[in-house]
C-alpha cells in the first residue's frame, strides 16, 4: 500500500487537542506520522493548503437501499456519494428488502461494501424480525456479522413489552439501541407538520407529538434496562429538552440531528412538491432554533444526513402518494455550514467524526499515530448545488440550486485517496 503525505493543512483533531498547521503522513492504511514540513519520498501528496484536515467523517445514518431496491442506490453509489461528500465512513440502517435481520444478509452486504472499496460501511441490524415490532432478531449473531448498532429505522416498535424485552435481551452488547421515534397512530396519513403551515394548505399534519411521546417511552425503557440508546434525527424543542431531563438522570443516551432540519421549515411545501418529504417532517421555527440552540450547547451529540434516495419518478408523484426523504451525503458539510456558520472547527469534526465513531464503537475519530488513515480534507469554498451531478442514484434534495459555504475536498479511506479534485476515483486507480 503507497504512502500518502496530506501536506500544508490546518489539522483540527478534538481528541488530540491539535489546531495547528501540519502534515499528515500516512503509511500502510494508518497515521504514521504527524509533523511540520515532512518529507517522504515515493509518497503521494495531497496539498491541503487553506483547508482543513480532520479525522475522517462518518455519517451513522445512511440508507443504501441493497438488499432489494437496487433501482434507488446501491452500495457502490453510496459510498461514491459518501466518499464525494468526504464521508469516509457510513452506518446502513436495515430498512432494505429484505431487513438486515439475518447474519446471512449481514455479511454479505459487508462483502459488497468490500468490493466498492470506497467508504467503509457498518451494517446496523434489524431490533425485530422484518422490523415488523414483534419477533426479536438474533442481535448476537448479527453482531459477528459485524452490525454495529441495532434499529428498525423507518418503523417504530408500537408494542413497548417488545422493545423492553429486546433491549434486556440485547444488554450484554455493546451496539447501542438506535430510536425512529414516531407513532404512526397519532401520525396518521400526515405529508408533513402538523401546524399553521399544514392548516393554510389544508394538508394533513403530523404533530410534535407524534416524535415526542416515542422519545420519552425509548428513554423510560433504556433507564429500565441499562442499555445505551440514540434518538435518530431529533426534530422537535420537547425532545431536546427530555433528551437533556433523562441525561440528567444518568439514563445512557446520545441523539443526532440532520441537515434539512437545522436549515429548512415546514413552509416548504407551499409548491406541493414532495422534494421537501421527509420522516420527520421538517417543523416550525420554534423547532429548528430549538435544535440549533442544541447543538451549540452540546445537547446534540452527533450530525447525520439520513441520506434517503428515491427515483426521480418516485418523488415526482403527488405529495400523498411520493416516499420520504432524499440524498443528502453530497450536501451534509456545506448544509451544517450554513444552518451554524458560528460553530467552531473542533466541534464541527466532534459533530461529525469523533462522537460518531465514539456512539458506534468503531475506529476512527482521531489522527493519532496507529489511527486508521481515514481522513477528510475540506474547506470553506462556496459552490452551488446541481443534483443531477450527484454521485448518488438519488437526485432529490430540497438543496437543490442553493449555494453552500463549505465543501470536502478530498477523501481518504485506509490510507488511500478515493475522491480528490471533485473526482471519485476508480478502483484500479485507487489501487495503483
Amino acid at each position: 500500500m503507497s504512502k500518502v503525505l496530506v501536506r500544508g493543512g490546518r489539522v483540527v483533531d478534538p481528541l488530540q487537542g491539535i489546531d495547528a498547521n501540519r502534515d499528515v503522513l500516512l503509511d500502510n492504511g494508518f497515521v504514521a506520522r504527524i509533523g511540520e514540513h515532512l518529507e517522504e519520498d515515493g509518497a503521494r501528496v495531497v496539498d491541503a493548503s487553506n483547508a482543513v484536515v480532520a479525522p475522517g467523517f462518518l455519517d451513522m445514518h445512511v440508507h443504501l437501499r441493497e438488499p432489494g431496491q437496487t433501482h434507488k442506490e446501491t452500495i457502490a453509489t453510496g459510498t461514491a456519494a459518501a466518499v464525494a461528500g468526504g464521508f469516509t465512513a457510513v452506518a446502513c440502517m436495515p430498512n432494505t428488502e429484505p431487513a438486515l435481520d439475518s447474519a446471512a444478509i449481514v455479511a454479505e452486504v459487508v462483502r459488497r461494501a468490500e468490493a466498492a472499496g470506497l467508504a467503509r460501511v457498518y451494517p446496523i441490524g434489524a431490533i425485530t424480525r422484518g422490523r415488523a415490532g414483534h419477533e426479536l432478531a438474533p442481535y448476537h449473531l448479527l453482531a459477528d456479522a459485524g452490525c454495529v448498532a441495532f434499529s428498525d429505522d423507518g418503523a417504530t416498535p408500537r408494542d413497548a413489552r417488545v422493545l423492553r424485552n429486546a433491549a434486556r435481551y440485547a444488554s450484554d452488547l455493546p451496539g447501542v439501541f438506535i430510536s425512529h421515534c414516531e407513532d404512526p397512530d397519532l401520525k396518521g396519513d400526515a405529508v408533513m407538520n402538523e401546524g399553521e403551515a399544514s392548516m393554510r394548505l389544508g394538508l394533513d399534519g403530523s404533530p410534535s407529538l407524534a416524535e415526542d411521546v416515542i422519545v420519552a417511552r425509548d428513554l423510560l425503557i433504556a433507564a429500565d434496562a441499562g442499555k445505551r440508546w440514540h434518538i435518530a434525527h431529533v426534530s422537535t424543542r420537547t425532545s431536546v429538552d427530555l433528551i437533556r431531563w433523562a441525561r440528567a438522570r444518568g439514563v445512557p443516551v446520545t441523539c443526532e440531528v440532520t441537515p434539512h432540519h437545522l436549515v429548512f421549515l415546514d413552509d416548504r411545501f407551499d409548491d406541493y412538491r414532495a422534494d421537501s418529504k421527509v420522516n420527520p417532517p421538517l417543523r416550525a421555527a420554534h423547532d429548528r432554533d430549538a435544535l440549533r440552540a442544541a447543538v451549540l450547547d452540546g445537547t446534540i451529540d452527533a450530525f447525520a444526513t439520513d441520506h434517503a434516495p428515491h427515483g426521480v419518478e418516485e418523488k415526482a408523484q403527488l405529495l400523498s402518494a411520493a416516499p420520504v426523504g432524499f440524498s443528502g451525503l453530497e450536501i451534509a458539510l456545506g448544509a451544517y455550514g450554513l444552518a451554524l456558520p458560528e460553530l467552531s472547527l473542533d466541534r464541527v469534526v466532534t459533530l461529525l467524526s469523533v462522537n460518531p465513531a465514539r456512539i458506534l464503537g468503531v475506529p476512527g475519530g482521531t489522527l493519532e499515530v496507529g489511527s486508521p488513515g481515514d481522513v477528510t480534507v475540506f474547506a470553506d469554498r462556496p459552490w452551488t448545488v446541481d443534483a443531477r451531478l450527484f454521485r448518488s442514484k438519488g437526485k432529490n434534495t430540497p438543496f437543490d440550486g442553493m449555494t453552500l459555504p463549505r465543501r470536502a475536498l478530498a477523501t481518504i479511506v485506509d490510507g488511500a485517496v478515493v475522491f480528490e479534485h471533485g473526482r471519485v476515483l476508480p478502483r484500479e486507480e485507487v489501487l495503483a
